[in-house]
């Protein structure tokens, strides 16, 4: 038991001396750390604080807020690799804090998005790798801070145009295998290529995908009119002016239709002028509607309601009523218009009960004519 124990606080205190962190090699001018291809969720926090060159390559890094906050321990980087990941937003001040940084590879992921100040802090980078990403749009001022940069990847992304400032200097750029469009969105990139003296890598593949008539045409060669952009852009400006215009009559309207005196709890009024009439004219063409819409109503189903409550003043005779007297019968009969007639003869027959016969009755019917006759003929 005693040997365990002593076993068991040698190891413990190896690891107190030693702790265990990543895969990294130490040597006189550098300490690199090696943690690519390791299926890693997000940036390891057991990495040496003085690491200088990082490689997480090949892993499922998203650079989201907990790898924001590990990053910017380590200000002594600069080499980092973080291609073939899956970083699809490129924040403000992602790197912010990494001012030694030289190398970022941000190759081979999935982004789309490229916020302004994204690059922010990084004072010494040099070379920039965003090469097969899903970059539809890069802002003018994504690389303004960065002073020292001096190689720019864009390869095979999906740009249609790129404006940059004039002042922006490099020495080598890439943009072959974006879908360009050579028209006045392009002009800009064009003028600066043009003007300065730096190397455009595979300048042969970087050509014009639309229109038609400048298709696999090098950007840089394509003939686009300064004049005809000048028109488009005068008529841009005419548009910006009336829908401004636009935007500016809406809000006096809107304050129109405020109330006229608000009172504060300082006891000072904030004025706004009363609402106009058209209030008003809504209101009575709404209550004509209603009111002429409810009388046709009622003038169609007036007279409906009426026969359905005089159809229900009669009451329907039962067909097996056990007693109707004489009376009632005689009544009803009595109502009917009398026929005079000189003939005497015709018998009148009156009927005293509907239903049944009475007790002691054999069934037979009783026919006075036959026994007048048969008194007769005997």
């Amino acid at each position: 038991l005693n040997m365990k124990f002593s076993w068991l606080m040698i190891w413990a205190g190896t690891l107190f001396l030693n702790p265990v962190t990543a895969d990294c090699n130490t040597t006189s001018q550098a300490v690199t750390c090696e943690e690519s291809g390791k299926n890693l969720s997000s940036i390891p926090t057991d990495l040496l604080q003085n690491v200088t060159k990082l490689s997480l390559k090949n892993n499922k890094i998203t650079l989201k807020d907990n790898d924001k906050e590990i990053l910017p321990r380590l200000t002594n980087l600069t080499e980092l690799y973080l291609n073939e990941n899956m970083i699809t937003v490129l924040c403000n001040n992602s790197f912010y804090n990494l001012t030694k940084l030289i190398i970022l590879d941000i190759s081979n992921n999935h982004i789309s998005t490229v916020h302004q100040a994204a690059f922010a802090g990084l004072n010494q980078l040099s070379v920039l790798n965003l090469s097969y990403n899903r970059i539809t749009q890069l802002d003018s001022d994504v690389f303004s801070s960065l002073k020292s940069l001096r190689v720019l990847n864009l390869h095979n992304n999906f740009l249609k145009s790129f404006h940059i400032k004039s002042s922006f200097k490099l020495s080598t750029i890439t943009l072959a295998g974006n879908p360009w469009i050579c028209s006045c969105g392009l002009l800009d990139l064009q003028i600066w290529l043009t003007a300065s003296n730096m190397t455009t890598e595979n300048e042969n593949n970087t050509t014009c995908t639309l229109p038609n008539t400048k298709e696999k045409r090098s950007i840089k060669n394509a003939t686009i009119q300064p004049a005809d952009c000048e028109t488009e852009k005068a008529s841009l400006e005419i548009t910006i002016t009336s829908t401004s215009v636009i935007k500016r009559r809406s809000i006096a309207i809107l304050t129109a239709l405020t109330p006229n005196n608000v009172t504060g709890n300082n006891g000072t009024h904030a004025e706004f002028p009363l609402p106009g009439k058209s209030w008003t004219f809504l209101v009575g063409v709404l209550g004509f509607v209603l009111s002429t819409t409810f009388l046709i109503f009622t003038a169609i189903k007036c007279p409906t309601w009426y026969h359905y409550l005089i159809s229900y003043s009669h009451r329907r005779l039962e067909e097996n009523d056990p007693e109707m007297s004489v009376q009632e019968f005689s009544a009803g009969m009595s109502s009917s218009p009398t026929v005079s007639d000189t003939n005497n003869e015709d018998p009148i027959v009156i009927f005293e009960k509907t239903n049944g016969f009475e007790p002691g009755e054999d069934g037979f019917i009783e026919d006075k004519y036959i026994d007048s006759y048969v008194t007769e003929e005997s």
